[in-house]
């Protein structure tokens, strides 16, 4: 899974009982990854699936024959190439934005503007909702935030409104974002 440094125990075996130990060879992804001779594979930072789905190693087993501590042949190798998949996680909302603050008095129904959701996961789809001290008096429309129909802002009584718009994602990943909709005099 991305966004996680996973930890792996590659292992080797070997008919002889010989000593053993493992190291990173190549691949071009080598620089990724850390490997120490007794097998614990570690990335050296957390994959990110947007980023990049797979990554390419290769590992170098090597065979040392000894006898009482001496070594009594030449090394001999194997050498496995790997590719290590990455799996795509839904990750929470990062960003809400609105390209408009600002109201007309006495336009009922008047758009503020539209909301704008960013999310790392390229394909996901966001239900979006209102809370806040002012919320009853707003709806949102086909991404567009409004005043209900049946309300105008009247600057003299309110200068602005505190309302709260929290996308939630595919996952129930939810993040929210306050603002305050100044109404123009």
């Amino acid at each position: 899974d991305e966004n996680q440094t996973h930890v792996v125990m590659l292992s080797v075996s070997d008919d002889e009982h010989d000593q053993l130990s493992l190291s990173l060879t190549g691949g071009a992804d080598q620089s990724a990854f850390t490997l120490t001779e007794a097998g614990l594979l570690t990335f050296n930072s957390a994959p990110d699936f947007e980023v990049k789905q797979s990554y390419s190693l290769t590992v170098t087993a090597i065979e040392t024959h000894t006898q009482s501590g001496i070594v009594i042949s030449q090394p001999q190798s194997t050498v496995q190439d790997f590719t290590v998949t990455i799996n795509d996680v839904n990750e929470v909302p990062t960003a809400l934005s609105l390209d408009g603050m600002i109201v007309a008095e006495n336009a009922a129904g008047a758009e503020i503007g539209t909301i704008t959701v960013t999310d790392p996961d390229a394909n996901d789809s966001h239900d979006l909702s209102l809370s806040g001290a002012d919320s009853e008096l707003f709806e949102i429309v086909g991404g567009q935030l409004k005043l209900k129909d049946s309300v105008s802002a009247d600057y003299e009584a309110k200068s602005s409104y505190a309302v709260t718009v929290t996308a939630t994602d595919l996952a129930a990943n939810t993040m929210s974002q306050p603002w305050t909709i100044t109404v123009s005099d």
